[in-house]
């Protein structure tokens, strides 16, 4: 993933300029079908069109069932109208993993992302999480774990559902602050979230520290489940669809970032 700084803006989304009440507004990520998020002084405004394919809504419920057992951003208000939705958030303490400091330090982000997600893991109780990020609820029912003979589960917990660097929070000790973007946050094994997690330091780090997420996380890899998990995460969109025929649109990681702390 490319990370690119994004200049403040002139315009913005009229409901945008009205949720900033006179903080000036900076875009900080956008994706290929137009969602954007801006930051406002101490607060984060994400506004999707709905041709974005992502539901702030279900991202909202999530950040205000987590906040009871973890540092995610509270939710500041919410609306949607004809055209989009609008989601508006506090500011973590700290930078996103991805931000300059962090990539002139890529062991330190990746050992803070590992024991982030290895936090999160085991902060949020299964028990009480509503929310489903199985391989059946990734692919609607199209098919079953059994079917794609994915690998036994070797710990069910709450994922993040998108473990991808952007989405650590790392204070300035190095130490892990928080997660942003839960808007897939579900029940599922947490190699799930772990395979993707190391896959993408490949995308935003130089040189290779899978060793060190897994070492900070505390687990040896477990190349049987990498493999079926990565690639669950390319080809969800399309497994159980017949070719040719129409798919739902692909994720929302192919964007541009210069900072997640929304």
């Amino acid at each position: 993933m490319k990370n690119t700084l994004i200049e403040p803006v002139d315009s913005a989304p009229a409901v945008v300029s009205r949720l900033a009440v006179g903080g000036k507004l900076r875009l900080v990520w956008t994706n290929e079908r137009g969602g954007m998020t801006f930051s406002a002084g101490n607060h984060f405004i994400k506004w999707n069109p709905y041709s974005t394919g992502l539901d702030l809504e279900a991202e909202r419920l999530r950040l205000a069932w987590a906040i009871r057992w973890h540092p995610v951003p509270k939710v500041l208000a919410w609306g949607a109208d004809d055209e989009a939705q609008w989601l508006v958030t506090s500011a973590l303490p700290g930078e996103g993993a991805v931000t300059e400091a962090w990539i002139a330090q890529p062991r330190d982000a990746a050992r803070a992302i590992g024991r982030g997600l290895r936090t999160l893991h085991d902060a949020l109780p299964i028990a009480e999480c509503p929310f489903d990020w199985s391989i059946e609820a990734r692919t609607q029912g199209r098919v079953s774990a059994e079917s794609l003979g994915a690998p036994p589960v070797d710990r069910l917990v709450v994922c993040h559902g998108d473990a991808c660097s952007p989405n650590t929070i790392i204070a300035p000790d190095g130490s892990f602050a928080g997660h942003v973007d839960l808007g897939s946050l579900g029940v599922a094994d947490r190699w799930a979230d772990l395979a993707v997690a190391s896959m993408n330091l490949d995308y935003d780090f130089e040189g290779s520290w899978e060793d060190e997420l897994f070492s900070a996380y505390g687990i040896a890899r477990d190349e049987e489940r990498i493999e079926f998990y990565r690639h669950l995460w390319e080809n969800e969109d399309k497994i159980g669809i017949p070719q040719g025929s129409e798919q739902s649109p692909n994720k929302a990681m192919h964007a541009t970032r210069e900072d997640a702390r929304a």
